[in-house]
This record gives structure tokens, C-alpha cells and sequence, in this order.
């Protein structure tokens, strides 16, 4: 089974980390196992992505869920019903906003 891993750009998240912690062997076993995507530097997305899996959690897999096909059933319907209710999400970062908190990305006139 591939495990998609999604993860920041983080110095960190990287296939020596699991060299770091396990013997070689088992290190390149877990790592041929993953299929890693990480996120763009500055994505605003990856909030929108992180609230869309908190919801997730609280609403679908808060509990044990007894193997692999029942969980992916249920995430599916989870899924479809989510995007049936087109929730949205009130992204209130204003230009204001940024300029304080991204201060260092924004040249100084």
C-alpha cells in the first residue's frame, strides 16, 4: 500500500529523517512506501486544506473504525455529502492583515 504524504517544505520533512530514527533497512522500506507532495512555500491553501481536515476528523473518523474498507466507504460518503452542503470557508486575511504578519515578504518604500 503507497501512503500519499502530503507535508510542508519544513528542513525536517524529508526521507533522512527516517534514516535518522530506523536501521537503513527498515528506513528504505517505509520510504518506498510513500509517495510525498509537499505544499508550496507560501500557500494560504494549506489553511483551508488543515480546517477541511479538522472537519473531517470531528465528523467522520472520530471513532475506531474496524478496517481499511469500511473507512474508505465512509470516507467517500463523508465526501460526497461535504461537497453536496458546498460549505464555505470566511477567509478573512485582509492585504492589512498581511502586510503585518508578512512583513518580511513586502519591500519597505
Amino acid at each position: 500500500i503507497k501512503v500519499r504524504l502530503v507535508m510542508d517544505n519544513l528542513n525536517t520533512h524529508s526521507i533522512a529523517s527516517l534514516y535518522e530514527t530506523f536501521e537503513p533497512q527498515e528506513a528504505r522500506r517505509l520510504a518506498e512506501r510513500l509517495d510525498i507532495h509537499y505544499t508550496p512555500k507560501h500557500g494560504s491553501w494549506l489553511n483551508m486544506a488543515e480546517i477541511e481536515l479538522s472537519v473531517l476528523k470531528g465528523q467522520c473518523l472520530d471513532r475506531r473504525i474496524p478496517d481499511m474498507a469500511t473507512m474508505q466507504a465512509e470516507v467517500t460518503a463523508w465526501e460526497k455529502d461535504r461537497n453536496n452542503c458546498t460549505n464555505k470557508i470566511d477567509w478573512q486575511f485582509t492585504t492589512t492583515d498581511a502586510r503585518i504578519k508578512l512583513k518580511r515578504l513586502y519591500p519597505n518604500f
